[in-house]
């Protein structure tokens, strides 16, 4: 019988391509993969993660070592947080032995709240992403949240005497970052500028005051997206940002939605 431990055998993806096409990326998409996350009070979150992860392979290569991306995810042994995101992207490239690599990574995010009222306990979920490249020495990463809110309607408002028609929003924030940027601290500007922000249960007390709250702030998908993005303007940790806000309207059978990029 052959001995198989002494056999050497072929790296094919190390084989010379006589095509001569440089890939910008490759490697391996939707990964679900458990992380750890360092919250804003230095808690730890145990999250789900879709990860995709790629490397640029030069023109001279046939192909890229694949499972070297899965063990680089196995070995993330330690919570992280977004500036650990730099760490992983150099380790990547180094791994894999090219110029570039980038990773995204999607996941839930749980966020403890107290009712306004009754200080009632509960969590909502966020959908976060973190996304990141690295070209040399030249990394960028940048974080998107996508926070749920309340919008009421200005319009029905002012032309209704009995109320005003209001509706759950989806507010995604993405900026990139000069210094250290959590997570909730977007969710907390979001929030702020909604015309209620959400919460996982309400008692009947929390629920008189949420719904006259939105009432008494009432925004167009117009100024939610100005409002959000007057904040980041004036946020000097922030490069970058987009805010895109989509409100899924109560009396039509479609979305209203607005989105406004801009750079510090």
């Amino acid at each position: 019988m052959r001995d198989c431990a002494a056999e050497v055998l072929e790296d094919v993806q190390g084989r010379s391509d006589p095509r001569a096409i440089p890939i910008q990326r490759v490697g391996v998409k939707a990964v679900r993969h458990p992380l750890q996350i360092l919250d804003r009070a230095g808690h730890v979150q145990h999250v789900a993660a879709f990860c995709n992860m790629y490397v640029g392979l030069p023109a001279h290569l046939k192909g890229t070592h694949m499972s070297r991306f899965l063990q680089i995810l196995q070995e993330q042994l330690k919570p992280l947080s977004v500036k650990d995101l730099e760490e992983l992207l150099s380790q990547t490239r180094d791994r894999l032995e090219a110029r570039s690599a980038r990773i995204e990574l999607q996941f839930p995010y749980f966020v403890r709240k107290k009712a306004p009222v009754s200080r009632v306990e509960s969590y909502l979920d966020y959908e976060v992403e973190w996304q990141g490249e690295i070209q040399d020495d030249q990394v960028r990463a940048q974080l998107c949240v996508h926070v749920p809110v309340t919008s009421l309607c200005p319009c029905s408002k002012s032309i209704s005497e009995y109320g005003a028609h209001n509706q759950r929003s989806r507010v995604s924030v993405q900026v990139e970052a000069r210094e250290a940027l959590w997570i909730e601290d977007i969710i907390d500007l979001v929030e702020s500028e909604a015309s209620s922000q959400l919460y996982g249960v309400l008692k009947r007390p929390d629920e008189k005051y949420v719904t006259e709250y939105a009432y008494d702030h009432p925004k167009f998908v117009e100024d939610m997206v100005r409002d959000v993005a007057l904040r980041l303007q004036n946020d000097p940790r922030v490069r970058r940002y987009s805010v895109a806000s989509e409100n899924f309207e109560s009396i039509h059978n479609h979305s209203a939605y607005a989105y406004i990029e801009g750079e510090n």
